[in-house]
C-alpha cells in the first residue's frame, strides 16, 4: 500500500511542478512581449520640417518656340531702265545707309538733263521778251497809242512765256531725278543678299537687285497660351516692368564646350485678341544684335523668367512622391500623424511645384526627410527653412540639384536629409533592442 501512495504523491508532485514551471516560462515570454510592444508604441515622433498651405503669387519661367524676323528688311530697286555698269559692294557684306550699290548707265539720262537745261534756258529767254512786250504795250495803252485788245494779248503772252519756262523747269528737275536713279544706294543699314540682276545685264524698273536685311535689331514673334497671356498682362497692368524681360537662346549653337547663344531683350507687343484656333496670342519681342550672330528666319526659343502666377498652392518640389495612384505628399493631420494625399501637378517653379488639386488652406505638407517618414508616424513639426529659388530660363528646371546643395535647398538636400533621418532612427531601434535584450536577461 505504501509504495502505491508514494509513486502516486510523486507523479502528482511531479505534474504540478512541470505545470508550474510551464507558467513560468509563458509569463517570461507574454512580460517581454508586452514589453517590445511598449517600445513601438513609445517610439519618438520624428523630426520633419513641415509647409503649411496658403495662397501664394509665385514667378516661374515658361519658355515658347519661336522664329527670329527683321521687320526693317527691305529690296532695293532699279528705279530706271539701263544697263547695269558696275556694282560696288562685296556680296553678303554690312552696309550702311548711303553706300553705293550700283550704277546703271547714266549717259542717257544725262544727255537727257542737258537737253532740259536747254529748255528752260529757251523758256527764259521767251519769258524776258513777253516780259518787255507787256511793259511797251501798257506804256502805250497808257498814251492811247494802242488798244486795250493789243495790251491784253501782251499780257497773255507773258503768262503763256512763264507756264512755259515753270514746264521746263519741271522736266529738268524729272531728267535729275532719273540721273540720280542711276546711282542705286543703300536705303538702308544690314546685310545685304546676292546681286539679284548681273552686271551687263538690262534693267527693267520695278525690278529688284538686292535684299538689305537689318540685323541689329532683330524682332522675334512667338505665341503665347492665353493663360499666360493674361498672367502677362495682369503683370503690365501692376507696373511691373520685370515681366516685359525676355531671353532668346539658340538651342543648335550649343556644345560640349560651350554654352548656346543667348540675347536679352524686352516684349514690345502683346496682341489684344486669341486666335480660336489655337487659342494662343500673338507676341512680339525686341533683341539688340550687335554681333550679328541671329539672322531672320532662325528658329530660337524665348523664354520669360519673371512670369508669375497669382492665388496659387505650392510645395517644394521634393515633398512629392510618387504613389501607386500617383503623386502624392504627406500632410501631418489633426493627431499629429502623417498621412499620405494624393495631388494633381501644376507647373514646376524652380525648386517649388504648383498644386492644382488635393491641397487645402491650413495643410500641413511635410518638406523634409521624406524617404525615412511613412505614413502613420508621429511627426514633430518643424519650420520650412528653404525659400523659393530664383526662377530659371526653362520651365521645370531645378539648379537645386546641384551636389553641394544643403538640407532643404533642393533634391539633394532632401536626399541628406532623409539619410540623416535614416540613420538616427537606426540608432534609436538598436538602442531600444539593446535595452529589450537587457531586461529579458534581468
Amino acid at each position: 500500500m505504501r509504495p502505491n501512495l508514494l509513486t502516486r504523491t510523486l507523479g502528482l508532485g511531479g505534474a504540478l511542478l512541470l505545470g508550474l514551471s510551464l507558467a513560468a516560462c509563458g509569463g517570461s515570454d507574454d512580460q517581454q512581449s508586452a514589453q517590445q510592444g511598449g517600445g513601438q508604441q513609445e517610439q519618438p515622433p520624428k523630426p520633419a520640417e513641415v509647409v503649411q498651405i496658403e495662397s501664394r503669387d509665385i514667378t516661374l519661367s515658361k519658355e515658347y518656340p519661336a522664329q527670329v524676323r527683321s521687320d526693317r528688311e527691305v529690296n532695293v530697286m532699279g528705279r530706271v531702265e539701263g544697263i547695269l555698269e558696275a556694282r560696288h559692294y562685296r556680296e553678303g557684306s554690312m552696309v550702311e545707309k548711303g553706300d553705293a550699290l550700283f550704277t546703271i548707265e547714266p549717259a542717257p539720262y544725262e544727255a537727257t538733263v542737258e537737253q532740259r537745261k536747254a529748255d528752260v534756258e529757251s523758256a527764259e529767254a521767251e519769258v524776258y521778251r513777253a516780259q518787255r512786250d507787256a511793259e511797251r504795250y501798257q506804256r502805250l495803252y497808257n498814251q492811247n497809242s494802242v488798244s486795250q485788245q493789243q495790251r491784253d494779248q501782251s499780257q497773255a503772252d507773258l503768262r503763256t512765256a512763264r507756264a512755259t519756262k515753270a514746264q521746263a523747269d519741271a522736266a529738268l528737275d524729272s531728267a535729275q531725278i532719273d540721273l540720280g536713279y542711276t546711282e542705286v544706294n543703300a536705303p538702308a543699314s544690314g546685310m545685304i543678299s546676292l546681286s539679284q540682276v548681273n552686271v551687263g545685264n538690262l534693267v527693267q524698273p520695278p525690278q529688284a537687285l538686292a535684299t538689305i536685311t537689318p540685323l541689329d535689331p532683330i524682332e522675334v514673334r512667338f505665341s503665347m497660351p492665353s493663360g499666360d497671356a493674361y498672367a502677362l498682362r495682369q503683370q503690365r497692368q501692376q507696373g511691373n516692368d520685370e515681366a516685359n524681360a525676355v531671353v532668346l537662346t539658340a538651342p543648335d549653337t550649343a556644345s560640349a564646350a560651350r554654352d548656346p547663344l543667348k540675347l536679352a531683350g524686352e516684349i514690345d507687343f502683346l496682341g489684344s485678341r486669341v486666335d480660336e484656333s489655337t487659342s494662343t496670342v500673338q507676341v512680339e519681342a525686341v533683341f539688340d544684335n550687335p554681333d550679328g550672330l541671329f539672322l531672320p528666319g532662325q528658329f530660337v526659343r524665348v523664354s520669360l523668367p519673371k512670369l508669375k502666377r497669382f492665388d496659387v498652392y505650392a510645395v517644394p518640389a521634393i515633398a512629392v512622391t510618387e504613389g501607386l495612384k500617383g503623386p502624392q505628399v504627406l500632410v501631418v493631420n489633426d493627431n499629429g500623424k502623417a498621412e499620405s494625399r494624393f495631388v494633381s501637378l501644376g507647373e514646376v517653379a524652380g525648386d517649388w511645384q504648383i498644386i492644382t488639386d488635393g491641397l487645402a488652406p491650413g495643410d500641413r505638407v511635410v518638406a523634409s526627410g521624406i524617404g525615412s517618414i511613412s505614413a502613420g508616424d508621429k511627426i514633430d513639426p518643424k519650420p520650412f527653412s528653404g525659400e523659393a529659388a530664383q526662377p530659371q530660363d526653362n520651365a521645370g528646371s531645378n539648379p537645386s540639384q546641384a551636389p553641394d546643395a544643403k538640407g532643404g535647398e533642393g533634391v539633394q538636400g532632401g536626399r541628406e536629409d532623409a539619410q540623416q533621418d535614416r540613420d538616427a532612427q537606426a540608432a534609436s531601434d538598436e538602442q531600444q533592442h539593446s535595452d529589450a535584450q537587457g531586461g529579458a536577461n534581468g
